[in-house]
């Protein structure tokens, strides 16, 4: 399938999607029925910093179907008119307005029950959602056996969309390859969505999310685990578009 015909921003080597949040979900409900249509990758400071010092994950964010805004501060930086494509209200709505047309869902990734968790959760809340399957890989990457049996559930659960949550960089890794092999419509890299929507993790209040500091609220929550993506991570990213903005660094997409 040709990729949407949507204008990229250059933000630290990855072209970012400008577009608007209701945009992305009627793109994702008009890619139905479309055998791997691609994948879509959700860019925040944290994922583009990574990338922008790892030619292989700016590869695969640049080989995207969509990638784009998660982060505030990606948002801020561009064009009019583009909105923030959250991760957690993209799954919510995408399951949402999905149902009347029969829109079938699989969902890879998470710590074991987790992703049965979330399915549970979200069957209760939007009522005829279709569940196609779950699956919870292995803490490292699939070998040959795995990938095959992978393949084979997919194949016999028939979904249009596997939201992935396996957190950056393995969830792009992931779609970018042996994703690509799998029979389904799109893969989501949702990350964090998995955990927030099964209640295993508390989510910042809104105004914390539209103001820029649900980073600060995240770390708080988890402070051994994300302090360094939080406290040297976005001070780099800082220090990286500020450089690129004065053209002292170049950041072609890859």
């Amino acid at each position: 399938m040709t990729p949407p015909p949507v204008p990229r921003y250059n933000v630290l080597g990855v072209g970012v999607s400008a577009l608007a949040f209701d945009q992305a979900v009627d793109l994702i409900l008009g890619a139905r029925g479309q055998l791997k249509a691609g994948y879509l990758c959700l860019c925040t400071a944290h994922g583009l910093e990574l990338a922008s010092r790892d030619p292989g994950l700016r590869t695969a964010f640049n080989g995207s179907w969509l990638s784009t805004p998660d982060g505030m501060p990606v948002v801020w930086l561009g064009p009019k008119g583009v909105e923030r494509v959250y991760g957690p209200d993209l799954l919510l709505t995408v399951c949402d307005r999905g149902r009347p047309m029969g829109l079938r869902h699989f969902f890879y990734g998470g710590k074991p029950g987790v992703a049965q968790e979330l399915a549970a959760r979200l069957s209760s809340r939007f009522p005829g959602l279709v569940v196609a399957g779950c699956h919870t890989p292995g803490f490292g990457e699939l070998d040959h056996l795995e990938l095959v049996s992978l393949q084979e559930e997919v194949r016999e659960a028939r979904p249009d969309i596997i939201w992935v949550g396996l957190g950056t960089p393995k969830q792009e890794r992931f779609m970018a390859g042996a994703g690509s092999t799998l029979d389904t419509g799109l893969l989501i890299g949702i990350g964090a969505a998995f955990d927030f929507h099964s209640g295993r993790l508390p989510q910042a209040p809104r105004w914390m999310q539209r103001s820029g500091l649900e980073w600060f609220f995240r770390l708080c929550t988890e402070p051994r685990r994300l302090s360094g993506r939080y406290v040297i991570g976005n001070a780099r990213f800082v220090a990286k578009v500020a450089a690129q903005k004065m053209g002292l660094l170049k950041y072609p997409p890859a």
